[in-house]
């Protein structure tokens, strides 16, 4: 939901000049967004290896007994990650590879993809967009996991999710595309 909270037709709602009244303007906004580019193409390598790393533990033959340093080491060569590049975080301390938390570092990079995706919809037809909200709340909210997740999405957004407008949002492929 923070998607809302930088787009110029809310910003011109609440975020105005104390004294006098004016509106934040919009080229300020664009230097804002346009600051937030900085460093994602690192921070998104950092997370995938982070998320690739995760699985490849998790789609070991059970039970195995690695030297963990090794395979961290081996998997990154393996992948072709260049050394200014580590691992968001480091075999011996991604504790939820232990504990009930199954390949879940990807999920975190899924979840941006629908999160980027669903605000997509409401950016095609208007932030405020009432249909796109109603059918939001029918298909997913009201849903709450109640049938299969991608069946859900798909009823909201008429598709399958797509990975375009997250790269958009941070900056990794043009606004035009």
């Amino acid at each position: 939901m923070e998607h809302w909270a930088t787009e110029q037709e809310v910003l011109n709602m609440y975020a105005k000049h104390y004294k006098t009244g004016e509106t934040i303007p919009a080229s300020l906004v664009r230097k804002l967004k346009n600051s937030s580019y900085f460093n994602q193409g690192f921070d998104n390598v950092e997370i995938l290896a982070a998320s690739l790393l995760d699985m490849a533990y998790h789609t070991l033959e059970a039970p195995a007994i690695i030297d963990i340093q090794s395979f961290e080491k081996e998997y990154f060569n393996k992948i072709g990650l260049i050394p200014e590049i580590i691992s968001r975080y480091r075999s011996t301390y991604f504790m939820h590879i232990i504990e009930e938390y199954d390949s879940g570092y990807y999920s975190y990079t899924w979840a941006a993809v629908l999160d980027n995706d669903a605000f997509e919809a409401f950016k095609e037809k208007g932030i405020f967009n009432r249909s796109v909200a109603s059918s939001y709340r029918k298909n997913i909210l009201e849903k709450n996991g109640t049938m299969d997740a991608m069946q859900m999405y798909v009823n909201f957004r008429g598709r399958e999710p797509q990975i375009e407008p997250l790269l958009r949002n941070r900056g990794l492929v043009s606004a035009n595309n």
